[in-house]
């Protein structure tokens, strides 16, 4: 079976390269199937494709399998993307997965396709309809599919535990094109600008839930984790194969183990300290003593998601972060002491949030010398199956639904997200740069 995994053509309204490495990693996993003869990872949004590019690669490859990532970004032409695809190369199969499917798989009935993930991990998921095609029809895990013109259900997908993931090769992921993408930092993505990023999958899963976030919907509550050996392992690997200069450690809430970190961080120490990274993580999950040893090891930037400081809100926040500001102070002052950017995500027009309140904390955080990372609130529990198109890519964290807010309020607040950027940030300097790159 020849097989193309693709994130199909579209406008971004938000980069991180760690969303698109399942397109590579999935990829690595079905190459490990007998059925499998050749697999074909492409990131066409980030490479720019035009649709004369599509249809070159379509018509130029003879596909059996056709595995659309969705997104909500990517919504906007998933039409054209499927209509060409059926034009040009009309024996392909179709399955599509991803973040948007993950919630609302009906969404995709409508397209001229022929499965849809709905759960599990997308490797195990798009798997089984490969195990589904070649004759095992009761392979139907995390996934539906279309016989007949009729819709039939799939049972609940599976989690693959971390020592079964494939960590994808870095030299089929077009790390120069997401140089560019995390050039302009006024854009606030999630990578540093003049300095490449390996991304590593260190964990999946989160038990914190916030509601404004879908990670826990799409990976579990459970944490799965790499092990230590593992990461530094892979990370080392890479930095031979190509010319990184720091690594982003992918992963829901980083510190949730607090002694793997640690362990960790003593693993990079010991090599000298010679990678220069950053994470994500809650305010909660740290302590001092964490943060002072990922210092040590190299962490260059940490990032919490501080969500707002505005006490009206506070029934929006999980309880864990409901004392935020007072933790906030002590992350900011660690950070501040230790040497380590304080990226913070916020959250604008979260219900019960006052546009002074917002105002507020992004003050406080630019006070602390910290990064502010706004995005719009998006209510994801509201999405529909029976949705349009266009209101479904209007759940992008950049404009608010219709219906969520006054629309005076509204603009208010988009001209604090959209605001010019007066300090950009500057943590590149610590990270050596490679004459490679």
């Amino acid at each position: 079976m020849n097989i193309l995994v693709i994130w199909p053509p579209h406008i971004p309204s938000y980069f991180n390269a760690g969303h698109h490495l399942p397109t590579f990693q999935v990829g690595s996993y079905l190459r490990q199937l007998k059925q499998v003869e050749k697999v074909k990872c492409i990131d066409a949004g980030a490479l720019n494709y035009t649709w004369k590019d599509i249809g070159d690669l379509l018509t130029q490859n003879d596909f059996d399998l056709i595995a659309i990532m969705n997104d909500f970004d990517a919504i906007d032409d998933f039409y054209r993307f499927t209509k060409y695809i059926k034009t040009l190369t009309p024996k392909s199969k179709i399955v599509t997965f991803g973040r948007l499917s993950k919630q609302i798989p009906g969404f995709f009935e409508r397209y001229d396709i022929d499965a849809i993930v709905h759960s599990g991990d997308y490797e195990t998921s798009v798997a089984s309809y490969v195990e589904y095609l070649s004759g095992n029809k009761e392979s139907l895990e995390g996934i539906n599919v279309r016989e007949n013109k009729e819709w039939k259900k799939g049972k609940q997908g599976t989690f693959l535990e971390s020592g079964e993931w494939q960590l994808p090769d870095v030299n089929e992921i077009p790390y120069a094109a997401y140089d560019k993408m995390y050039m302009r930092d006024e854009n606030k993505f999630c990578g540093i600008p003049q300095r490449r990023e390996l991304v590593v999958n260190v964990s999946r899963g989160c038990p914190v839930g916030c509601a404004y976030c879908d990670v826990h919907t799409m990976q579990g509550r459970k944490e799965r984790r790499l092990s230590v050996d593992r990461a530094i392992n892979y990370i080392q690997d890479s930095f031979k194969k190509r010319p990184f200069e720091y690594v982003s450690m992918y992963a829901p809430t980083f510190t949730l183990n607090k002694k793997w970190v640690m362990d960790f961080c003593d693993a990079l120490i010991e090599k000298g300290s010679i990678y220069p990274w950053k994470c994500v993580t809650t305010t909660f999950h740290l302590t001092e003593e964490l943060v002072k040893k990922m210092s040590e090891s190299g962490c260059v930037r940490i990032s919490v998601g501080v969500e707002t400081l505005d006490p009206g809100a506070k029934d929006s926040l999980p309880k864990i972060k409901q004392d935020s500001e007072v933790t906030f102070n002590n992350i900011a002052n660690w950070c501040l002491e230790y040497g380590i950017e304080l990226n913070c995500f916020v959250i604008l027009g979260l219900p019960g949030e006052t546009l002074e309140g917002a105002k507020y904390t992004m003050e406080k955080i630019r006070k602390k010398k910290g990064r502010v990372r706004p995005t719009i609130y998006t209510p994801y529990h509201l999405l529909r199956e029976d949705m349009t198109e266009e209101e479904v890519s209007s759940f992008n964290r950049q404009l608010f639904v219709d219906g969520i807010i006054d629309n005076d309020e509204a603009y208010e607040i988009y001209q604090q997200f959209f605001a010019e950027e007066t300090a950009p940030t500057n943590v590149y300097n610590k990270i050596p740069e490679s004459s490679l790159t």
